[in-house]
């Protein structure tokens, strides 16, 4: 833009263009702030859900010890996963927008702690609780990866917003007010001719009046 010919139309388009640049900018550094607000929220909810996921493993693996001591060893519980729990499979994802970022939301069926799919007949209170453990644990390991991934979508569109506010900060809006500040200066010097020229013309006028 800093070859545009000097008229008052591109002065005016020149200064428009500005004032858009500088929307432009305050919108991505409010929006650089809310997402960073999110960043935030979500890191400390991923480490929050990393420490109970941890602690639910840990507690899920002692419960299946004490049931596999209960019922026989682990060649048992092999057979009982094998015939009587079904494969899950019923895993998809959703997406919410937050400020045009999509981030994914897990979804599965209802994980009901209070059924089991699995008979009473030859199993013991420790399965159970080692089932209903396992099935905690395989819920915060969908919300930990539901987290986490929001996190890495959080972290790259700051990123992108940050570059592009940072280019209509430093490069945009300062070539645009050094475009009209050329526009103007060159406005003034055509001014200055116009009005030598003027007067020329004028004491040329007058002397062939006398």
């Amino acid at each position: 833009m800093a070859n545009l010919p000097p008229t008052k139309s591109n002065l005016i388009a020149t200064k428009r263009s500005r004032e858009l640049a500088e929307t432009g900018f305050d919108l991505m550094d409010k929006k650089r702030n809310l997402l960073v607000r999110e960043l935030v929220a979500l890191i400390d909810q991923a480490k929050d859900i990393q420490d109970r996921t941890e602690n639910t493993f840990s507690a899920a693996y002692a419960a299946l010890s004490r049931a596999a001591i209960s019922m026989g060893g682990h060649d048992r519980l092999r057979l009982l996963a094998h015939y009587a729990i079904e494969k899950d499979e019923g895993i998809g994802l959703k997406y919410r927008s937050v400020m045009g970022v999509e981030l994914p939301a897990v979804t599965s069926g209802e994980i009901r702690m209070d059924t089991l799919p699995y008979g009473l007949l030859a199993t013991t209170s420790a399965l159970d609780d080692a089932y209903v453990k396992f099935r905690k644990a395989k819920q915060l390991i969908m919300d930990l990866a539901e987290t986490e991934n929001a996190i890495f979508r959080l972290a790259y569109a700051i990123k992108k917003t940050q570059k592009r506010a940072n280019a209509l900060k430093n490069i945009v809006i300062p070539n645009l007010d050094a475009t009209a500040q050329q526009i103007i200066d060159d406005l003034e010097e055509k001014e200055r001719e116009e009005f030598v020229r003027l007067k020329v013309i004028k004491a040329q006028q007058r002397s062939r009046e006398e």
